[in-house]
């Protein structure tokens, strides 16, 4: 399994954990683990993509775990959901034009 693919996988997994009624820290973790993971996958399509480029720095900045942005939990659950849908197209999209 690719690097790229596995993040993505995991992000997603981890995201749409949090619709669930999870304690606290599980949403810190989140944070954690995603401000990384969008970080490096900036970093990987930092000179390939500008688009997807864009969107994960922009994620990474909104989830990051230091400066929180206060959204509520119905809109969190909305981005979260939003994350995962992009990440999973994300994955076909990279195979289609891989393959």
């Amino acid at each position: 399994m690719n690097k790229t693919i596995a993040i993505k996988t995991i992000l997603s997994i981890f995201l749409l954990v949090c619709l669930l009624d999870m304690p606290y820290g599980y949403y810190q973790l989140v944070r954690f683990i995603g401000m990384i993971g969008f970080g490096l996958l900036a970093f990987e399509n930092y000179q390939k993509n500008q688009i997807w480029f864009v969107i994960w720095i922009s994620s990474a900045l909104l989830i990051n775990p230091f400066f929180k942005i206060a959204l509520g939990r119905d809109m969190w659950n909305i981005v979260d959901v939003i994350w995962a849908v992009l990440l999973v197209v994300s994955i076909f999209l990279n195979k289609r034009f891989v393959d």
